[in-house]
């Protein structure tokens, strides 16, 4: 699923990258400069250090969708995405997990401070105005959708 993911995510960023930073609308997410480490071995860190759950990696996708329909300028680009993911992971395992790592640890396998993860976290929440959950069949939809986009995965037919 991360690959899944990542590949959706490389294909976002590919796209938004040619729009033209606009200093005005920096936010906290923007870094200085692209992190090296890839979307796809960043995601995979991330779920190896953290043992995150499926529905914790399809809510990057659900908090994209909610920040960018609340925020328009708002784009998941190079220089936002690795600090959107780790916020959004976070976020979504202590509203969705029963068990989750400290922010430190958090921090520390995102490659930003505990400090700024925080920060991260409250502007994330603030973005997708407090609405962490979501339905079932959301879920469910966003994981087709991502296996579809996906060029080395099929969904399995269901069972006759």
């Amino acid at each position: 699923l991360a690959s899944c993911l990542a590949h959706i995510l490389d294909r976002l960023v590919a796209y938004n990258d040619r729009i033209p930073l606009d200093p005005s609308r920096l936010t906290r997410f923007h870094s200085r400069a692209a992190p090296a480490i890839s979307i796809n071995d960043y995601l995979a860190r991330i779920v190896r250090y953290t043992s995150l759950e499926t529905a914790c990696l399809l809510s990057i996708l659900l908090y994209i969708d909610r920040v960018c329909a609340a925020h328009p300028t708002f784009t998941i680009a190079s220089l936002t995405v690795h600090r959107f993911i780790i916020a959004a992971v976070t976020v979504s395992a202590k509203a969705i997990c029963d068990t989750y790592c400290t922010n430190a640890h958090y921090a520390k396998v995102g490659g930003v401070s505990c400090t700024e993860l925080n920060a991260l976290e409250l502007e994330l929440l603030r973005m997708v105005e407090w609405r962490l959950f979501c339905q079932k069949d959301t879920l469910q939809r966003y994981y087709v959708n991502l296996v579809q986009q996906h060029p080395d995965y099929r969904l399995a037919a269901p069972p006759a």
